[in-house]
């Protein structure tokens, strides 16, 4: 295919962009077209990469409302009522949501998810079906896999073990969950021990780290050390770090050095963090989400993640990962033009980096996977929540959205049309 007059995220415009064999081949002004190619006019829209989810949770998305609700709204509960609901999962239903919830994040255009899946049910259960589902999935999403011990791996008799055979049966990333340990010591326990299991394979590591509002909870300092000490560098990821909002800063202002020195990666869950976080508090009132400006100032790459979907910890969502980019800089305020720009990179490149995708982006010779927005730019994609007029992967086109307009019929004035962009 050839797409006419496109905009890029990094700001070049009236550009076409020349796809063959599942690659791009070319991106130029006015390419020629060769004969017998689709042409899809782009209208000086927005091409971008697609859009990567660096911290989900497949397992449990769709179930809300199984076996209750959470009523409090707080993420103890949230994990006690999930405890509830694990005897009760099949895995015909567990496949059946995630396949739904795929279905969902393609019309979204977003094409790559790294999801944990729970490894403390002895069945393992989850982890079969979603195995299953990354296979049934693979032609039109990544899907990445993190055998996430969401008991604790200490804290759960057999996590342990559970957790190796899940990565014995190709689950491809090590999680962690240390604040969820017993005592301060068994989470450091925890930290280094998965390290070393993930150094020992080959293997990349991601912990829900320091969820909590206590800011006495630094596991990320053990696994930023622990990072170190195997050579993990660039490898190792700390999501959630939601205790850093609480942390006092002289502490945090020699924390982030390290996590930097160290090659971390940071996720932040701005839908669910603001949501789950602050919950004892009476106001002022702690919104939860970690310190994204001042990791990204200290040159760690930060993606965002959307978390949950309709589950025990959250009841709304869609797949949307502007959604989620557009909480990110309001609740972190990172409305400069820079600061909203870098939101959208946290839920494009800044995650492909995460997920370590090989062939991501906007350039020749990579795979041709990308989303027609409609906007003009990646500003105004955060705030219209662009339709996704095309979604494609390896050249093939997986979703089409018409343009959202709307039909006028003002008293006094003649009829028009108005779709939701402003003039540039």
């Amino acid at each position: 295919m050839l797409i006419r007059n496109i905009c890029l995220p990094d700001g070049r415009r009236g550009q076409d962009l020349l796809v063959r064999d599942g690659r791009i081949a070319a991106i130029a002004p006015a390419l020629p077209a060769p004969e017998g190619m689709e042409i899809i006019d782009g209208q000086g829209q927005l091409l971008s990469p697609p859009f990567v989810d660096a911290h989900f949770h497949m397992d449990a998305t769709l179930s809300y409302g199984l076996p209750r609700v959470n009523q409090s709204g707080t993420l103890l509960e949230g994990i006690a009522l999930w405890g509830e609901l694990k005897p009760l999962l099949t895995q015909e239903a567990l496949i059946e949501r995630a396949l739904a919830y795929c279905d969902w994040a393609v019309a979204k255009g977003l094409l790559a998810i790294r999801s944990h899946v729970d490894v403390c049910d002895p069945r393992l259960l989850a982890v079969e079906a979603l195995l299953h589902v990354r296979e049934r999935v693979k032609p039109y999403l990544d899907l990445q896999l993190v055998a996430f011990p969401q008991d604790g791996v200490l804290r759960s008799p057999g996590a342990l073990d559970n957790l190796k055979r899940a990565l014995d049966m190709g689950v491809d990333v090590v999680g962690g969950i240390p604040h969820f340990e017993r005592t301060m010591a068994d989470g450091t326990a925890s930290v280094k021990l998965l390290c070393e299991l993930a150094a020992e394979r080959g293997l990349r590591v991601d912990m829900h780290c320091d969820e909590s509002d206590d800011p006495l909870s630094r596991h990320v300092e053990t696994l930023a050390s622990e990072t170190q000490r195997l050579g993990l560098q660039g490898r190792v990821t700390g999501s959630h770090l939601t205790s850093m909002h609480s942390m006092d800063n002289y502490y945090v202002s020699k924390l982030i050095p390290l996590m930097a020195e160290a090659g971390l990666h940071a996720v932040a869950n701005p839908l669910i963090n603001i949501s789950l976080q602050g919950r004892h508090d009476t106001y002022p009132r702690r919104r939860g989400m970690t310190r994204v400006p001042e990791l990204l100032a200290a040159g760690i790459n930060v993606g965002f993640g959307h978390d949950c979907v309709m589950d025990p910890w959250y009841s709304l969502g869609s797949g949307d990962m502007l959604e989620v980019a557009s909480m990110g800089l309001h609740v972190a305020q990172m409305t400069s033009q820079a600061g909203m720009r870098s939101c959208f990179d946290a839920v494009t490149v800044n995650n492909a980096r995460i997920l370590g995708l090989d062939g991501y982006g906007i350039e020749v010779g990579r795979s041709a996977d990308f989303v027609l927005l409609q906007a003009g730019d990646a500003v105004e994609a955060l705030r219209l929540r662009a339709a996704r007029l095309l979604v494609v992967r390896r050249g093939q086109v997986l979703s089409r959205t018409p343009p959202a307009t709307a039909r006028l019929c003002l008293p006094g004035r003649p009829a028009a049309e108005l779709d939701w962009r402003l003039a540039h």
